[in-house]
């Protein structure tokens, strides 16, 4: 049976998932994380080799000839080296689309908090202010409708398109910038200068890094609010933060850091209108469900000659 090494198993299973279905198709070894000194010597033998976090670049390719397959635990694939592991003969596949739905509910989530002041008059009526309101409700910051609001949508694979659909039903009007232009798409200049909300969901690449930076920002409407639920280095954090600062930006919300885990004191943490989670948007209990299935169904394919979401071909 083959060799099948899980570098890094700890986030998509959160102790109440497995990867169970792989002990039928090899020799499974499962480490919950695992630090770049210790990749080679984890996988020096393995044939399929399964990796969420951890770089398999030119080096480890180098050092582990057995390695011919190697499965993402995402959907995004930078962490691998995929044009020097064609040239080596491995096969490398991701996992397509399985967080849209939940990615999408986080998207709204943060920008829906934003919209009703959620945070704030939840933690209002906890500490006791409603109670001593000379009121009979306590309005503590504008809040506003989505409808009629401009979203701009940056990315238009499978979780923006699903952005556009949602966005549409709270009556907001859509545009949309794509690499790969369609007859629904604008240009980027575009959703910058006329969004009053403009959200991420391109991958990370050359072309996309820091794709919102200071003169991008200057371009935009003042007050525009910014969520990110992609990477976190699309955005230069420094500029996003000048513009926190500077009211050129009403909000930031992401999902995602530049760094992660990040620096305690980066200061975007403690901006009153910055609003981070920490790059949970994908790990809901039914998209991790569906992660796992479709990576059990990567290494099958693979196995049987076969192989699907194949992103070196």
């Amino acid at each position: 049976m083959k060799k099948i090494v899980i570098l890094d198993n700890a986030c998509a299973t959160q102790n109440n998932l497995d990867f169970r279905a792989l002990t039928e198709l090899g020799i499974l070894t499962e480490y919950s994380r695992t630090s770049p000194d210790l990749v080679a010597e984890r996988i020096c033998d393995a044939e399929i080799v399964i990796t969420n976090k951890v770089k398999i670049d030119r080096e480890i390719i180098d050092k582990c000839p057995s390695m011919k397959f190697i499965s993402v635990l995402a959907t995004g694939y930078n962490i691998i080296d995929t044009d020097y592991a064609r040239e080596k003969g491995i096969i490398v596949s991701n996992v397509p689309s399985y967080s849209t739905e939940s990615v999408v509910q986080h998207t709204f989530a943060l920008l829906l908090n934003i919209a009703c002041g959620i945070n704030n008059h939840i933690n209002a009526v906890k500490n006791g202010s409603w109670a001593v309101a000379p009121d009979f409700c306590l309005y503590l910051k504008n809040t506003f409708e989505l409808s009629g609001k401009t979203i701009g949508i940056i990315g238009y694979g499978s979780i923006g398109k699903k952005v556009a659909s949602v966005a549409k039903a709270f009556g907001m009007k859509v545009l949309i910038y794509s690499r790969t232009p369609t007859p629904e798409t604008t240009d980027k200049q575009t959703v910058f200068s006329q969004s009053d909300v403009i959200s991420l969901h391109c991958p990370l690449n050359a072309a996309s890094k820091f794709l919102i930076n200071g003169e991008a920002i200057k371009s935009m409407k003042d007050g525009v609010i910014i969520i990110n639920t992609a990477r976190g280095e699309i955005v230069d954090e420094k500029a996003v933060l000048k513009g926190l600062q500077t009211d050129k930006i009403a909000y930031y919300a992401a999902d995602v850091s530049s760094k992660e885990p990040p620096k305690k004191d980066n200061p975007l943490f403690t901006h009153k209108n910055c609003l981070i989670t920490p790059h949970i948007a994908w790990a809901t209990y039914e998209a991790r469900k569906r992660l796992i299935a479709v990576t059990a169904d990567n290494v099958k394919s693979y196995i049987n000659g076969k192989p699907i979401n194949v992103v070196n071909k």
